[in-house]
């Protein structure tokens, strides 16, 4: 589920004393140290809620000080919930909050705007994508009413953005293009949609919340799931389901 597991972001400009760390993952002690070593830490963001992005946020918080930031309130420690399109200064750093629901309700990416390679005017600075763009495969979404329309929506923002960023997901490696990759999840989710709704033709919008309904579409739209990936494809399944029957009504 986690790929090769949760990558951990610390962010600082040269010469900054402080850090910001994203996504300090699961309660790893061995993990911990090391984000703790790297020097005094000033905030904690966090991308959404899944244990493997915050599990050990509070521990981290207690043992620097640091502030937690994240758009759930319960989540966030000594400072408030984020804000679509805020600008949050720290470490000498800009990180500009963008709210991509769809992966999760919660789910926001971070921009770096000032963020270049060394020695290079070609990049535009970097984005933290979270589970919202992986960096290998293609991310599962919620089980909720809007989750199809909301990550159709977020997917659209982001390809609105410079094509020159770097993207920084949390699973899986580095993309050189943010709009290139985000047309190719656009171009996957709508491919996924076009699969399920031949089927759903067949469908009672009142079947739709049927177990055996979701197994089955599961099933024909993906059939090399693996066992350990089932789960997520059938919440990914009834997720597309509904929105496809929202757009009938």
């Amino acid at each position: 589920m986690t790929l090769d597991g949760t990558n951990t972001y610390v962010i600082r400009a040269p010469g900054s004393r402080t850090a910001v760390v994203v996504d300090p993952g699961p309660s790893v002690r061995g993990h911990i140290n090391r984000i703790e070593a790297l020097g005094p830490v000033d905030l904690v963001l966090l991308t959404h809620h899944h244990h493997d992005h915050a599990e050990s946020a509070t521990e981290l918080s207690e043992r620097t000080g640091a502030s937690v930031r994240a758009w759930e309130p319960t989540l966030c420690i000594g400072a408030g919930a984020l804000r679509d399109g805020e600008t949050i200064v720290s470490a000498g750093a800009r990180i500009v909050v963008i709210a991509t629901p769809g992966h999760t309700s919660d789910s926001v990416c971070f921009q770096l705007p000032d963020d270049r390679a060394v020695g290079s005017q070609d990049r535009t600075g970097s984005i933290l994508t979270g589970d919202t763009i992986l960096g290998r495969g293609f991310t599962i979404l919620a089980q909720s009413e809007n989750a199809v329309r909301d990550y159709l929506t977020s997917l659209e923002s982001l390809r609105a953005l410079d094509d020159a960023q770097l993207v920084l997901p949390a699973h899986g490696p580095a993309l050189p293009s943010l709009r290139v990759i985000a047309d190719e999840y656009l171009a996957h989710r709508r491919d996924r949609l076009a699969h399920i709704s031949a089927a759903l033709v067949q469908l009672d919008p009142h079947q739709l919340k049927d177990q055996s309904v979701i197994s089955a579409i599961t099933d024909a739209v993906y059939p090399e799931v693996s066992d350990e990936l089932r789960l997520a494809a059938e919440a990914s399944t009834a997720a597309q389901l509904q929105y496809l029957a929202d757009r009938r009504r």
